[in-house]
């Protein structure tokens, strides 16, 4: 069967859009290809996999009934570790990899920090990253907090898969859509409760009173927490509290609370969840399931993950001996196979130009002279035309040679030339169970070939002249298994063009999570350059310490003994010929230990193709285990296949292309497109000036902890919930240095060049907020750009309301602030400007929203920002006040958000 022209561009631009490949397809309302990935470090234990099956079970009929008979769960597979027992019933991997699972088990990098969650950060209806549970969470009951756990796997699916936010705000639990009502953020309105504070617990005694009004924001004071009712009427929503028995639908747009300072709401637009949903692609395809008969219950498989085993299928046909291309790829894989590829990994090799040769079949990589057996055969010399399907035919071949299963290998196929008969391959390399990473060199490697490593869940790269390109893929192409401390870490990857006889200076710093198995590697185009190297205390390694490839390849690489010395290395380079020549160098290392956590940094586009004018978000998350580092420097570099190099900065600021403030996940826009084709993305980590900070803040996009309920009157508390004591700490982090590649895109319906026309909107302010001072209101915010989050917008656009919805539905209707000497900054840059709420009076208890827009031209004008809210509100004097309680049993009590840390088993309101 061969694939048509239709079906193969189809595959190529709407196949998994997204960088995470997750092999998970909706076919007939039921979800296939689901994996849910153990991690490595966790112990072995059956009642794990049987609560996760339980889980799965439930989450299924839960899903079928909250979509309206649309989807529902039919085939999960569980990937177990290979650090537990291998036992009969547990099948052969295809492509299921803990790299790329939809849902993670794993341990908290936090003591007691079991809070279910999803890593999501996209815009809205983005799919999310993968979903956190912790073996405690599967394990425990915690039926009371959050809910069971199948409806707990809902609302993090609806994150995951429909890219929907949670409708609670724990920064904000409280707003006033009107003078004189305070109402708790939540979704639906319907859903009622208690506001109490839980004050003065002393002796095993609490006392309970009335929230008291701030007088600064005109909200409750920040104690005051919302106590839902045990028994409620409304059946939304799964995205505020899915622990509620009569919760068992999403908001849909008649009864979303569009008022309320959420997330959903901000990213959103004040859509509802049940709206954002049916818009999704799985949703759109899906009509519910007739009859009334429940969906067969999921179809549970137990995958073991197996030895690593790589086939590496290398070009070697006429075209890769133009332009170095051919010993920039020999370079790239000797480093691959001597720095990168993980020990007691199986590795091949297969050359191919218009035919394919077998160079070698699997070999154990054991020791540091293993590799040479592969190195050795790296083509001498380039001919002939280019079969990319022999080449894969071939690579298959040379796996099961060695009597292991291709499903579950992995392939890197590396190739600069046209095929016309590339799709001929493409159905038995889908079959074959294989994962395909493609790495295209130059401008004209095949269109169709990221399709392959879209369909088999690989990554795609694009190099371009110089050999860091083929170095930054080839160092992304680690281990997919979960143990971080196997993974090659990148910390320097730079081209110099250095002119005659001159010396060119760099640094690298070394931290203390790393520094064992470290290469320092230099390359060359003219000749050797005079190296000298200096470790933090000083000893230097000069260019004899370097040793050369026997090929003769141009490079050469000091492994550093031991553990590297933690601290600011030094390296000079001299370029001792006439003529100037590129110089690169590269540095690669490990975990200084198993036990030890290093930082990550990890990169990607939000789409892998993007069709002009629409623009893509480059995003990189930065993390030491699950936890964010904030306060660095992360440089994004995309290159088009002309070479034109693009460099951004990244923000983790909170605006812009950017979520949530400070979650080590840093974002722009791109928009500066230089033509069709592929694009490739290399991001730069850096922390300097000890300005790094770890974040011990709880996660977000997670199920809500509830602290307890209202049962016939009484505040029932729900079992302690271990207190992390660093809960809002951050940890001053030590100087540290990581690159990483991002893969590649794909642009199509661009002009050529910079023959771009101004098509962009200035960005939407997503970060507006509001304050009195006095007579006037105090607005700050970050400024965006005339092109999203690029340059200067021209001028604001300020409204104001004392009715939150005029502003929603009618801000041109509303009363219009002077801005006359409201100058924009640069974008990113903070924004405070002081005004007096003119035509209106401020008296006591009235509340204002504000909102704003970025112009730039008159046709260029930004969406309304979100809406602002302050009040004024002039305190009453101090009186006593009666407490509502007392004769309250309690262990201790800590307040955070709208979730409460409460240690204690009951709490009784005797009124």
């Amino acid at each position: 069967m061969v694939f048509s022209p239709n079906i193969i561009l189809f595959l190529a631009l709407c196949l998994l859009p997204e960088m995470k490949s997750s092999m998970v397809s909706l076919n007939s309302n039921g979800y296939d290809g689901i994996v849910i990935a153990i991690n490595p470090s966790v112990p072995e234990d059956g009642k794990l996999i049987q609560n996760i099956k339980e889980m799965v079970i439930e989450a299924s009929t839960y899903l079928f009934q909250a979509t309206k008979r649309r989807v529902y769960f039919r085939n999960v597979h569980i990937l177990i570790p290979t650090t537990w027992k291998s036992k009969s019933e547990y099948l052969m991997p295809k492509q299921e990899s803990y790299d790329q699972a939809d849902v993670i088990i794993a341990n908290p990098s936090l003591k007691y920090a079991d809070d279910p969650y999803t890593l999501q950060y996209g815009q809205c209806g983005d799919k999310g990253q993968y979903i956190h549970l912790t073996p405690n969470f599967v394990l425990t009951n915690n039926l009371s907090v959050y809910g069971s756990r199948g409806r707990v796997f809902v609302h993090e699916w609806a994150h995951l898969r429909w890219g929907v936010f949670d409708e609670y705000n724990v920064d904000m639990p409280f707003y006033s859509p009107r003078k004189n009502i305070i109402e708790a953020t939540r979704c639906s309105t319907r859903i009622t409760g208690l506001k109490v504070v839980f004050n003065d617990c002393r002796g095993g005694s609490c006392i309970t009173r009335p929230c008291r009004r701030d007088s600064q924001t005109g909200l409750y004071e920040a104690k005051c927490t919302f106590i839902p009712d045990k028994s409620q009427s409304a059946n939304e929503s799964i995205m505020f509290m899915q622990n509620l028995n009569s919760v068992t639908e999403f908001c849909t747009a008649n009864t979303h609370n569009t008022e309320a300072p959420n997330l959903q709401n901000k990213m959103c637009n004040r859509r509802s969840t049940w709206d954002v949903i049916m818009e999704s692609e799985d949703l759109q395809n899906a009509t519910p399931m007739k009859g009334t008969d429940p969906p067969p219950p999921p179809i549970i498989s137990l995958v073991r993950s197996k030895q690593r085993v790589v086939c590496l299928v290398l070009d070697k046909s006429g075209s890769m001996g133009s332009e170095d291309r051919l010993l920039r790829m020999n370079q790239a894989a000797e480093l691959y196979l001597i720095q990168i590829i993980e020990r007691e990994s199986l590795v091949g090799m297969v050359t191919f130009d218009s035919t394919a040769t077998i160079q070698n079949n699997l070999t154990a990589i054991t020791g540091d002279d293993s590799y040479q057996k592969i190195t050795a055969n790296l083509p001498p010399a380039a001919g002939g035309g280019t079969s990319i399907c022999n080449g894969l035919k071939a690579g298959f071949q040379a796996i099961t040679n060695s009597n292991q299963n291709v499903s579950g290998s992995e392939i890197v196929l590396l190739t600069d030339g046209e095929d016309e008969g590339i799709q001929s391959c493409f159905q038995e390399a889908n079959r074959s169970g294989a994962i395909i990473h493609t790495i295209a060199m130059g401008p004209s490697a095949a269109r169709e070939l990221e399709t392959l490593s879209n369909m088999t869940g690989g990554f795609q790269f694009f190099a371009h002249k110089d050999v860091n390109g083929l170095i930054d893929a080839f160092s992304r192409i680690s281990s997919r298994s979960g143990n971080i401390s196997q993974q090659a870490l990148q910390l320097e990857s730079k081209a110099l063009n250095v002119t005659a006889r001159k010396w060119i200076n760099g640094t690298v710093p070394v931290d203390s999570t790393i520094g064992n198995d470290t290469f320092f590697v230099v390359t060359w185009t003219v000749g050797k350059p005079e190296i000298i190297l200096q470790d933090p205390k000083g000893k230097k390694y000069e260019t004899s310490d370097f040793k050369e490839d026997k090929l003769n390849t141009r490079s050469a690489r000091l492994r550093i003994p031991g553990i590297a010395e933690t601290g600011t290395w030094t390296y000079s380079l001299l370029n001792k010929y006439l003529v100037p020549q590129l110089l690169t160098v590269t540095v690669t290392t490990r975990a200084k230990s198993p036990t030890t956590l290093p930082v990550i940094a990890t990169a990607h586009m939000s789409r892998n193709t993007a069709l002009y004018p629409r623009p893509l978000i480059v995003y990189a998350r930065v993390s030491q285990g699950f936890l964010p580092v904030l306060g660095i420097n992360v440089t994004a570099i995309i290159e088009a296949e002309d070479g034109h190099q693009v460099t951004l900065e990244l923000w983790d600021n909170g605006a812009g292309a950017d979520t949530v403030k400070n979650d080590g996940i840093y974002s722009r826009y791109f928009t500066e497109y230089r033509g069709n084709g592929r694009y490739s993305l290399k991001v730069h980590a850096q922390a300097r000036d000890n300005r790094a900070r770890l974040s011990l803040r709880p996660q977000q996009n997670k199920a809500l902890y509830v602290p307890g309920y209202v049962e016939n009157g009484k505040i029932i508390l729900n079992s302690p919930r271990p207190e992390t004591k660093a809960e809002k700490a951050e940890v001053i982090m030590e100087d540290f240095s990581r690159l990483t590649s991002g893969g590649s895109f794909t642009v199509s319906g661009a002009p050529p060049g910079d023959n771009q026309t101004h098509v962009f909107l200035p960005g939407k302010i997503t970060d507006l907020e509001a304050k009195i001072k006095g007579d006037y209101i105090q607005l700050s915010w970050t400024a965006p750009g005339y092109v999203l989050d690029k340059g200067r917008a021209e001028e604001y656009t300020i409204r104001i309301s004392e009715s939150l919805q005029e502003l929603q539905s009618k801000f041109d209707h509303a009363a219009l602030v002077n801005t006359s000497h409201l100058i924009p900054k640069e974008a990113g840059s903070r924004e405070i400007f002081e005004f007096k709420p003119e035509p209106f009076k401020l008296k006591n208890g009235t509340n204002f929203h504000i909102a704003i827009q970025a112009i730039y031209q008159v046709n260029l004008t930004s969406e309304v920002s979100n809406i602002a809210q302050v009040t004024k509100l002039i305190p009453p004097q101090e009186t006593s006040t009666p407490a509502l309680g007392t004769n309250i049993r309690a262990i201790s009590l800590a307040i955070w958000g709208l979730a409460v840390i409460l240690p204690m088993l009951k709490l009784e309101i005797v009124l």
